[in-house]
């Protein structure tokens, strides 16, 4: 019988990646597929569930085929993961929650996962082909073109909640993106907003 810590989950537990999970509706739907195949995770958060005991060969090929129909991709490689997981990071960040923190980006992944900032942002850049930052920044414009869909917030209330130093400059940096500023997109709305999982 294995041993179950405070938290509820076995010490024998198995933590599996999996890709393209960028918001509560894919936590809902991976759950689901796990169920289905008569699984049942102890937590699914973005990027990431958690198992009580560690899938047989034939289980994990299930899943894999399961998530693969969905969109969804079980990810075994170690670098692959820390990828998906900082990426997860971000996606968390700005798009489920309702401030930033006030710690820089570098610092707050370097102490996440336990790696120098250096070596994280060359990692993702070779395996992505674009920065941190950048993508950072694509997900904050993302989040910017919600709000404005939304219409709740002025441009400067929305370039304050995001981070940025001010409203024109989130406006700078959205016209650098999307090739329009942000009072032409809330006028016109033709630049559609992007699938996060695809930035």
């Amino acid at each position: 019988m294995d041993f179950v810590a405070a938290s509820g989950i076995s010490v024998m537990s198995e933590k599996l990646f999996i890709k393209n999970m960028v918001c509560d509706r894919c936590k809902i739907v991976v759950r689901q597929a796990f169920e289905k195949l008569n699984i049942h995770p102890v937590l699914v958060e973005l990027g990431e569930v958690t198992l009580n005991n560690p899938l047989s060969d034939v289980q994990s090929e299930l899943v894999d085929s399961s998530l693969a129909i969905l969109g969804f991709e079980l990810i075994s490689d170690k670098r692959s993961r820390l990828i998906e997981s900082i990426k997860s990071t971000i996606i968390e960040m700005i798009h489920h929650r309702d401030e930033l923190p006030k710690v820089k980006l570098s610092v707050l992944l370097a102490e996440k996962f336990g790696y120098h900032s250096t070596y994280l942002s060359n990692l993702f850049s070779q395996v992505e082909g674009i920065t941190i930052e950048q993508f950072f920044l694509k997900q904050r414009i993302e989040k910017v073109k919600e709000m404005i869909v939304y219409d709740q917030l002025a441009l400067e209330e929305i370039a304050f909640a995001l981070g940025f130093s001010s409203a024109s400059h989130m406006g700078k940096q959205f016209k650098q993106l999307t090739g329009m500023t942000p009072a032409s997109f809330k006028k016109n709305r033709t630049v559609a907003r992007l699938p996060i999982d695809n930035l």
